[in-house]
């Protein structure tokens, strides 16, 4: 399998940027069961603003996470631009029949999701200046954390499905995935995991980056809201995600060797957060 990805800074730390930009590259071969093998580095740097130091850190900081991976940098492509840009081009293996994809989930699979949500806010904060110190914290080391344990659970044949929560937020990743599965998903808005209580303080700030509230409308006519879903809680489902969680569809009778490999693997989270039916009307049922 093969994958790429690449952003714009969204720390100041460009150690912290190159770790979570390249978290957030390996987190594709994870989403789908694999581990990742070799990777190579895609940077664009404004090199009259932009210290050989600066740059040296950002790759620094990417290695040390393919490094965590046990994933071997084998080189990489850079170029003169506007504006700092890095990722990562990554080649990993798995088993065809241990293939992880957002096509095999089933009714009756519980949704397990493995990082707590609200990056796209706290980010959002950091940059106008809104976001306590100790929740930026928090933020990053989600960031920057990698999704491990996405092959495990998929080589012991643990799980169906799966994706990872990115851009799109939560809901927007969710309905592609009971879209190619042919199925419908219910949530439990009150067993969202947040960050912290600081990512309720600034939603209520109207701390709220635009792709996180065109994620929202996008997804919007195939969401059912039952009564008491707060407007809090529909902006977290969609909050657009940089490098976040996996999202799991697994067997009942499969829960419980799931959550003690999230256990073992110290993953963030492992929250229970609502199931998957039949298909329904709507794509989503998102209950109070």
């Amino acid at each position: 399998m093969q994958t790429v990805d690449f952003f714009t800074p969204i720390v100041d730390d460009p150690f912290l940027y190159g770790q979570i930009a390249a978290a957030n590259s390996l987190s594709d071969v994870y989403a789908m069961g694999g581990r990742p093998l070799t990777a190579m580095n895609i940077m664009g740097v404004p090199d009259d603003l932009l210290s050989p130091a600066v740059i040296n850190a950002i790759l620094r900081g990417g290695g040390s996470k393919a490094k965590e991976a046990r994933c071997v940098l084998v080189g990489g492509h850079t170029i003169k631009n506007p504006e700092p840009i890095y990722g990562l081009s990554v080649t990993g293996i798995v088993h065809p029949k241990k293939l992880m994809t957002n096509a095999g989930a089933r009714a009756g699979d519980v949704l397990v999701l493995t990082k707590p949500l609200g990056t796209g806010i706290v980010t959002t904060g950091i940059k106008r200046g809104l976001t306590p110190p100790a929740l930026a914290r928090k933020a990053i080391l989600a960031m920057s954390t990698l999704n491990t344990p996405g092959a495990d659970v998929a080589e012991k044949g643990l799980v169906r499905g799966g994706t990872d929560i990115t851009g799109f937020g939560l809901l927007g990743h969710l309905v592609s995935m009971c879209r190619e599965s042919k199925v419908s998903a219910e949530l439990s808005a009150s067993d969202l995991p947040a960050l912290d209580s600081g990512v309720w303080k600034l939603i209520a700030a109207d701390c709220v980056p635009g792709g996180t509230r065109q994620n929202l409308a996008t997804v919007n006519d195939q969401v059912q809201w039952e009564h008491g879903v707060n407007d809090a809680q529909q902006i977290l489902l969609a909050d657009a995600q940089t490098s976040g969680g996996l999202l799991l569809c697994v067997p009942q009778r499969k829960l419980s060797a799931t959550l003690k490999i999230l256990q073992s693997h110290r993953t963030l989270c492992a929250a229970v957060i609502g199931r998957i039916v039949k298909r329904r009307k709507a794509r989503i049922i998102v209950r109070a």
